[in-house]
């Protein structure tokens, strides 16, 4: 039985090495919630929130995660005695929120038990294929070039962000230089519905798959392109509930599903629907938040259960940030990222490095 003593909530801020664009938003730093649980015997768990700091992927923001987080989820949880993270205290919705307490629950509880997160979960594999994620640059040609980094470095597979009017000309330069690249494109919800003379250009450029063209909660329109396009469709934002697979895969929205710990409220729910896709036969990936090593090694962790046989956005720390919140990097050799194979997440939190950049934090006791 697990009683939780002390709650610490810090907003960390680390600049990106690289400015990141997406179709709705362009970002040069990033700030997430770190959260730390330390049980009644001085053991500690670590998770994140990497919620987006604006209301553009998804409702919640730094902001709204940090009051849930304050206000509710910690004060809940040092109320309530529990035996596996699956028993926590939760509120509607603030996924985001929730995947924190929820990772930080997970790495204690494997940690308690002296086995890797990755095991605990249910992970078979010791290293997994990661991928890389390249926002919109200012000139197909700044494109080209970072495409080209990430290739030499011996990623396989490329996931473009797209855009109404950045989208085809892209995709077709990026297929000219590498022709044999593993290449997905990622509209994070861009388009509107009626939109599909784009979707069927890109049909024809042999793409891994096609993510989230429409809007989240537009699943019928996501069904209808998928009977006139043979590329898989992908969905994520559209999947925070299992009930939202669930729904999808009886449309046959998709072929495939991006699964999100932070979008999905934490490794709880991840497993889940992870198993619900191994049940119906639908290929799933590990995307990600630009996460922070706490939340990177989640994602890691995550990805080495069966069902993920795609390559997930588990790219090496070095992609996003000069220097990480842990004290040894997630590293991707050649398009592989090690599974840790320590207790818990597996990698252990700088405190000093935390420290110097936390821009807030408070403690409950």
């Amino acid at each position: 039985m697990f009683r939780i003593d002390r709650v610490e909530l810090r907003r960390v801020r680390l600049p990106l090495v690289h400015r990141f664009r997406t179709s709705s938003h362009a970002k040069r730093e990033l700030e997430h919630i770190l959260v730390t649980l330390i049980d009644s015997d001085g053991a500690a768990g670590w998770g994140e929130i990497a919620s987006p700091s604006g209301p553009f992927y998804c409702a919640e923001t730094v902001e709204s995660c940090w009051a849930v987080a304050r206000d509710h989820l910690a004060p809940m949880l040092l109320r309530t005695p529990w035996e596996h993270p699956s028993e926590l205290p939760v509120v509607r919705g603030n996924w985001f929120a929730r995947a924190g307490f929820d990772m930080a629950a997970w790495d204690l509880w494997s940690r308690s038990r002296g086995v890797p997160l990755a095991t605990a979960l249910g992970g078979e594999r010791a290293k997994v294929e990661a991928g890389v994620s390249l926002g919109i640059e200012p000139t197909i040609d700044d494109l080209v070039e970072q495409v080209g980094l990430r290739v030499a470095e011996g990623y396989r597979r490329v996931k473009l962000k797209i855009a109404p009017g950045w989208d085809v000309e892209p995709v077709e330069a990026v297929k000219a230089r590498y022709p044999e690249l593993g290449l997905q494109v990622d509209a994070n919800g861009a388009y509107p519905s009626e939109e599909m003379s784009i979707f069927e250009q890109l049909d024809e450029r042999r793409l891994l798959m096609i993510e989230q063209p429409y809007t989240p909660r537009d699943l019928l329109a996501h069904a209808a392109l998928q009977k006139r396009i043979t590329t898989p469709i992908c969905l994520d934002e559209s999947i925070e509930e299992i009930g939202d697979l669930a729904t999808a895969l009886h449309l046959e929205a998709a072929r495939i599903v991006n699964i999100k710990v932070s979008r999905m409220g934490g490794l709880t729910r991840a497993v889940r629907a992870h198993d619900l896709a191994v049940r119906h036969g639908i290929p799933v990936w590990c995307g990600g938040m630009h996460e922070f090593g706490v939340g990177r090694a989640a994602n890691v962790a995550l990805s080495a259960l069966p069902g993920f046989t795609l390559p997930s956005d588990v790219s090496g720390s070095d992609k996003y940030w000069a220097r990480d919140v842990t004290t040894e990097p997630v590293v991707c050799r050649d398009g592989w990222v090690g599974v840790p194979q320590r207790p818990g997440l597996g990698f252990d939190i700088d405190p000093d490095f935390v420290a110097a950049h936390t821009t807030r934090a408070e403690n409950f006791s």
